[in-house]
């Protein structure tokens, strides 16, 4: 529980990051809150399961990718109106595949040096991970 007694929802974030500079978005399908907002991808923990274990679940059921590694780079939370969730986000500079949205979802490269996304709107919990990750680039 959080400090207004809303039970707290883990979950994995994966920043798929290229070799360009280059960082994932995908835009959530129709059915699920938020549809049609951008986010960065990955989703809820499973009871037992790590953090890494749940990327490496999630990212391959949305994107059809493997991961071997990733790289904590922050936890925030955020509280939305239908779930207060507890972020563990993560970079992901290695993976086999290519990814494709697996679930309906478009996708989109965005570049890190740009001012922000080209795509909106933007789940309000994925800027403070952008913000992050270019400071954690700089």
């Amino acid at each position: 529980m959080n400090e207004n007694n809303r039970p707290v929802t883990e979950v994995a974030a994966g920043i798929l990051l290229d070799s360009g500079g280059r960082y994932l978005l995908g835009q959530r399908p129709e059915g699920k809150p938020y549809a049609g907002y951008w986010e960065v991808p990955g989703g809820k923990i499973e009871q037992g399961e790590s953090v890494f274990e749940a990327l490496k679940r999630e990212l391959h059921e949305e994107l059809g990718i493997e991961i071997a590694s990733s790289e904590e780079l922050t936890v925030l939370e955020h509280d939305y109106p239908h779930a207060y969730v507890r972020l563990h986000v993560s970079i992901i500079r290695d993976w086999l595949g290519t990814p494709q949205g697996c679930e309906g979802q478009q996708l989109s490269w965005q570049t890190i040096s740009a001012k922000g996304p080209t795509v909106g709107p933007l789940l309000p919990a994925a800027l403070p991970m952008l913000e992050k990750l270019k400071e954690f680039l700089v």
